[in-house]
């Protein structure tokens, strides 16, 4: 199986805003993530979010820790939590683990889209940038619930080391 480049694409109709992930979405996506959960918060009209999985082909946890971002980014302000739609098992099952269903709600039925998506530009960053957005991305990860402060408290600790060390 031939896993595709990661790709973000989005739509704002009608109050709804339509985040949809394609491929193999990783790190070299996080500052595009990054920015959608900061414009997300400040989006006026907000009314609905939804999160479309159905045709990521694999979520890295960097990925992970943004789309959690992206959740408390719109969190009190929204009617209902945002929907994260996923038909693959293996993602609806990391979602589970990960604690995804506190923060969203999980769906397999198709959703129609009300308008064309247009794919993001993919926002570069340097290798500092990169870093302390892994970080942050998988601090956000270990508050969602111990299994994920379990599985990420030594990667996040090397990574403090080493930001500790870089800022010598």
């Amino acid at each position: 199986m031939q896993i595709h480049e990661g790709r973000i694409k989005a739509a704002f109709d009608a109050g709804v805003f339509i985040l949809k992930l394609c491929g193999d979405v990783r790190l070299t996506l996080c500052a595009t993530l990054d920015s959608q959960a900061q414009q997300l918060a400040q989006t006026p009209g907000l009314e609905t979010l939804i999160i479309d999985l159905r045709d990521a082909t694999n979520v890295d946890s960097t990925a992970l820790g943004f789309l959690a971002k992206v959740a408390m980014a719109v969190q009190g302000r929204l009617a209902e939590r945002p929907t994260i739609v996923a038909d693959s098992d293996d993602i609806r099952r990391m979602l589970d683990v990960m604690g995804f269903s506190r923060y969203f709600t999980m769906v397999e039925a198709p959703i129609t889209e009300t308008r064309e998506l247009c794919e993001l530009p993919e926002i570069p960053c340097d290798v500092e940038e990169t870093r302390r957005r892994i970080l942050e991305a998988h601090r956000i990860l270990m508050r969602m619930n111990e299994h994920n402060r379990e599985e990420f408290q030594p990667l996040v600790e090397m990574l403090e080391a080493q930001e500790a060390t870089s800022h010598r």
